[in-house]
């Protein structure tokens, strides 16, 4: 008889909520007022198509389009960002599908409008990792020491920056 060796317990999805242990997480959610832009904008679509069908498959758009729309708003707001325990019991960082070990992490730099224009235009290494939802204000940029790592930084968007650099140390 061979002996089994535990398996890890399935990794959770991005709209489960924090892990035990977990020092920081947040949600990086579409803001409320987008959602009745975005809900207009595919009635028009709708309403547009719907002017060049007559009969019952007039509707279609309709039926189609908004929850399409809605689909599209969870999907976009379902990022997470956290900082807690990972799968070898070292804390790490985890934004989206992507994790870093906290251990690994250096310089850490909050930035803000210009300086964010800055960070995500002209400055960016194309070997960064970019996690950025342009609803989300403020970003961190967070410095990568591990050596055998070729993404040099990271820059994460986040709603509550000071308490993810609290939490990163």
């Amino acid at each position: 008889m061979s002996p089994s060796r535990p398996t890890p317990p399935p990794s959770p999805g991005p709209d489960a909520g924090p892990a035990r242990g977990t020092v920081h997480a947040e949600r990086l959610r579409v803001p409320w007022w987008s959602w009745p832009l975005v809900l207009l904008m595919a009635a028009l679509l709708a309403a547009e198509v719907h002017m060049g069908y007559p009969g019952l498959r007039s509707w279609l758009p309709y039926v189609l389009l908004l929850p399409l729309a809605v689909a599209l708003l969870i999907w976009a707001g379902r990022v997470r960002v956290e900082v807690g325990p990972g799968a070898d019991g070292e804390r790490e960082l985890r934004a989206g599908a992507a994790h870093l070990p906290v251990s690994a992490v250096g310089r850490v730099d909050v930035v803000r409008g210009e300086a964010k224009r800055e960070a995500l235009g002209p400055q960016l290494d194309p070997e960064a990792f970019v996690l950025h939802r342009p609803w989300v204000g403020p970003a961190v940029r967070i410095e990568v020491l591990d050596p055998d790592d070729p993404t040099p930084y990271w820059v994460v968007s986040t709603r509550r920056p000071e308490d993810l650099i609290a939490a990163l140390r």
